[in-house]
């Protein structure tokens, strides 16, 4: 088989670490494949930080939710969509610069895909790695916190690290609630959910050694039924970014 296809089907979040540091080899790997990630135009409209000092980490740690992994782990990046270096290059050629819904898109679009890179970079290297989206929960002290300038924002955290855990890969939604053939067929993938949920019961059953009695569908019931983070509109309009 394909060891590429084998790595990325393999993936599963790492939530602990040994204390390993990671070496300047592995770091420039990372992030040189993240830099070689798709980008709209050649716009590269992100920035990568590195977080590397202590007390940082520690503070994100906590702005992220209490998770020790953030601080723990032997890498933390922040991907952050970046306008404003384009801004900047706009107007050094004396244009004025305009954006809007699409740029924050591509931008957007282009920082996920630099950190999938990335992600993929350290796995192939026997490394682990977690999203971390809930450093977007306290955005505006995370982005006072790192100096983000107007016009960038902290799309997620990612951590790195040599595995301290094996989890299992957690199931997907089968292809068939995510493939479609030409059109959109709503009944094909409500067919998919129904049996994807009692997959998913049985893993989280599993999971909690028999005491969690829920599906796919009631967790994200129970994570849409209010609004999640419903203060990035006006943290974006704050920062700059125009979504017209």
């Amino acid at each position: 088989m394909n060891p590429v296809i084998d790595l990325l089907k393999s993936h599963r979040s790492i939530r602990k670490f040994t204390s390993q540091a990671l070496s300047p080899e592995q770091i420039d790997a990372i992030v040189t494949s993240a830099q070689a990630a798709s980008t709209s135009s050649n716009v590269q409209a992100y920035s990568i930080i590195a977080v590397t000092e202590p007390a940082i980490r520690l503070e994100l740690a906590r702005l992220a939710g209490s998770q020790a992994y953030v601080e723990q782990s032997g890498l933390f990046l922040v991907f952050c969509a970046d306008l404003h270096r384009i801004r900047q290059a706009t107007e050094q050629q004396g244009e004025t610069f305009h954006q809007n819904t699409e740029s924050f898109i591509v931008a957007t679009v282009d920082a996920a895909l630099a950190a999938q890179n990335a992600a993929v970079a350290a796995e192939s290297m026997g490394l682990g790695v977690c999203y971390i989206g809930s450093i977007r929960n306290e955005i505006d002290s995370v982005s006072r916190l790192l100096r983000l300038p107007e016009l960038v924002y902290p799309v997620f955290g990612l951590t790195i690290g040599v595995p301290d855990q094996a989890p299992s890969p957690r199931p997907r939604l089968p292809k068939q609630a995510v493939v479609h053939e030409n059109t959109y067929k709503p009944e094909q993938a409500a067919a998919g959910v129904q049996a994807y949920d009692e997959v998913m019961s049985e893993y989280y059953q599993t999971r909690a050694g028999g005491k969690a009695v829920t599906n796919w569908s009631r967790s994200i019931a129970d994570k849409y039924r209010k609004p999640v983070r419903a203060h990035m509109r006006s943290f974006l309009d704050a920062q700059g970014f125009r979504l017209d």
